[in-house]
C-alpha cells in the first residue's frame, strides 16, 4: 500500500460536543479571513451573484414565473461548491502558506483525483432534480388556480399560497439533506486526500452527533442567504464569503484524525 492510499483511508474522529459558542467563533474567524483576503471572497461571491442575476432576469423577462421561483429557492444548493475556493483561502491562511490566485483556483480541481468534481456533479444533479420537483408542485397548483404561469397574481390566491407552503417544505427537506452531506465533506476534500464517499460519511456523522447545533447553523445559513439575495443577490458579496470561511473553521473544530 503506498503513502497516498494510506492517507486516503485514514479514519476521522468526529466531535460530538459542538456548542453555539463554536458557531460564534467560526463566524468571527470567517469574518477575519474575509477581511484579510477580501479579493478572493469577492471574486467567488461575484460569480454566484452574476449567475443569480442572469437567471433572474432571463426568466423574469421571459415571464417564466413557474421556473423563476424554484430556481431562486434552489439556487443556494450550489453555494457549498462555490465556497471550495474560500475553504482553500482559509486553509492556506491557517497554515501560513503563501496566497496566490493559482493556488486558490487550483483547489477547484481538487487533489487530482476528481473527488471534488464528483461532489460538484452530485450538487448540480440535485439542483436539477429540485427544479423538476418544484416545477411539478407549481404545475399541480397552477392547474387549480386557473391563472397563467406568467402572472404574479398566482401567489395571492389560495392555491398559490398552498403551493408556496408545500414547495417550501419540500425545498427545506432537500436543502437539509444537501447541507448534511456537504457541511463537512467539501472542506474535508480540500483539506485531505480522501474519497468523496468517506467525506460524506464524516459529514453525516458530524451532523448526527451535533444535531441541535448544526441545525442552528443550517438555519443561520438559510436566513442569511435568503436576506442577502433580496437586493438583487448583492448581499451575497459579503455573506457568502464570510459563511464559506466560517464553515471551514467549523469543519476544523468538528473533525480530527486518528493518531498514527
Amino acid at each position: 500500500m503506498n503513502k497516498g492510499e494510506q492517507a486516503r483511508i485514514t479514519p476521522a474522529v468526529v466531535a460530538s460536543d459542538l456548542t453555539v459558542s463554536d458557531l460564534r467563533a467560526a463566524l468571527a474567524a470567517g469574518w477575519a479571513d474575509f477581511k484579510a483576503c477580501p479579493a478572493f471572497g469577492l471574486f467567488f461571491a461575484a460569480i454566484y451573484v452574476i449567475a443569480g442575476m442572469f437567471i433572474y432576469f432571463a426568466l423574469f423577462v421571459r415571464g417564466e414565473i413557474a421556473w423563476l421561483v424554484p430556481a431562486a429557492a434552489g439556487f443556494p444548493l450550489l453555494a457549498p461548491f462555490v465556497a471550495v475556493g474560500l475553504y482553500e483561502v482559509s486553509r492556506r491562511r491557517e497554515a501560513a502558506l503563501p496566497m496566490s490566485w493559482r493556488a486558490v483556483l487550483g483547489a477547484l480541481r481538487g487533489r487530482g483525483d476528481e473527488q471534488i468534481l464528483s461532489m460538484g456533479v452530485i450538487l448540480f444533479v440535485g439542483f436539477g432534480f429540485w427544479i423538476m420537483v418544484a416545477h411539478g408542485i407549481f404545475a399541480i397548483f397552477l392547474a387549480e388556480s386557473g391563472i397563467g404561469s406568467e402572472s404574479m397574481e398566482l401567489f395571492r390566491t389560495g392555491a398559490g399560497m398552498m403551493m408556496l407552503l408545500v414547495g417550501s417544505i419540500a425545498g427545506a427537506l432537500m436543502a437539509l439533506a444537501f447541507y448534511a452531506i456537504t457541511v463537512v465533506s467539501l472542506p474535508m476534500l480540500v483539506d485531505r486526500q480522501v474519497d468523496f464517499i468517506t467525506a460524506i460519511i464524516a459529514s453525516l456523522a458530524t451532523v448526527r452527533s451535533n444535531k441541535s447545533v448544526l441545525l442552528i447553523w443550517a438555519a443561520m445559513i438559510a436566513v442569511a442567504l435568503f436576506v442577502a439575495m433580496i437586493p438583487l443577490f448583492l448581499g451575497l458579496l459579503i455573506v457568502l464569503p464570510v459563511l464559506g470561511h466560517a464553515t471551514w473553521h467549523l469543519y476544523r473544530r468538528s473533525v480530527g484524525e486518528v493518531d498514527g
